[in-house]
């Protein structure tokens, strides 16, 4: 093992092939570290037998095509819209994706976590632009509703937005609102990924959804699938996706599992649960992974 630690070592460099701060899964698996694994916690205990039931998840996104049979009941489909003076508002609108990738955010969640009610904020027009401040506020309405998750499959670059989104970030912390959020797909500094009151997701290039690996050397917290990824998309069909956007479900997906069986833990301790529960830190049997 290296004398360095993992957070003190200088930035990893990025892999051809692998979007921003992703690894492949060879490379996390040989890294190893000193696990700090906490009694009794397995993915057993995390989540064992849950599917989901009683959590809401918000999909911050495009929108999600609510006819789509891997989707089904949207709980809620709603947008951010200008009023007539230009000021912003939220209303309710027909659960379609022009875009398709709400849509394929989505399917990730309910074939992960199938017994979660699912909800729609549509905060982008074409699946890759909105604007800030439909982002600040699509994201204060699903805090402020109560969503026990929301799916972050987007950020923004534009730092004049950061000091809101803190905000909003520490809010949703607070009223135990877990924000999982994707990195860039890019090497650049983006929002609201960065913050360490949020979940940050990127991408690993294995096949098996529910293996992830606790990253030791921040700045993304955990890896997810996120290559190659077959998902819903609208008009019935399905699409192959890759970036990190796609393995941020996951990871909300397993948030939705857990909190389905564990409704009191807290932000921090979910993140607890999701470091012990990884697949480089906790062997399914519970024995200790990377740092043997």
């Amino acid at each position: 093992m290296s004398a360095v630690a993992p957070w003190r070592r200088p930035a990893r460099d990025h892999f051809p092939g692998v979007p921003a701060w992703g690894a492949p899964g060879a490379v996390v698996r040989t890294d190893a570290f000193a696990a700090c694994a906490l009694p009794l916690v397995t993915r057993e205990w995390a989540w064992g037998g849950a599917d989901g039931s009683g959590i809401r998840v918000c999909v911050l996104d495009s929108g999600v095509d609510g006819t789509h049979p891997q989707i089904g009941t949207l709980e809620q489909s709603m947008t951010v819209m200008a009023s007539a003076d230009g000021e912003l508002a939220i209303g309710e609108v027909d659960p379609v994706d022009l875009a398709g990738h709400g849509t394929a955010c989505a399917s990730i969640i309910r074939t992960i976590a199938p017994g979660a009610a699912l909800a729609t904020m549509r905060v982008l027009t074409d699946g890759r632009y909105g604007s800030g401040g439909a982002l600040l506020a699509g994201l204060e309405w699903a805090i402020d509703e109560g969503y026990d998750v929301i799916n972050m499959s987007l950020s923004t670059t534009k730092s004049h937005f950061g000091p809101a989104l803190h905000e909003l970030a520490d809010r949703a912390y607070f009223r135990r609102c877990i924000l999982v959020s994707s990195a860039h797909n890019m090497p650049v500094r983006s929002f609201p990924w960065l913050f360490p009151s949020v979940v940050s997701v990127a991408s690993h290039d294995e096949r098996d959804p529910m293996t992830y690996y606790y990253n030791p050397a921040p700045p993304v917290e955990f890896y997810a699938r996120g290559l190659r990824v077959t998902t819903a998309w609208p008009g019935g069909g399905t699409a192959v996706n890759t970036g990190n956007s796609f393995a941020t479900p996951h990871i909300a997906a397993i948030c939705a599992l857990i909190l389905s069986k564990h409704p009191d833990l807290t932000p921090f301790q979910l993140k607890s649960v999701l470091y012990q529960a990884a697949s480089n830190v906790t062997r399914p049997d519970g024995g200790a992974g990377a740092s043997e």
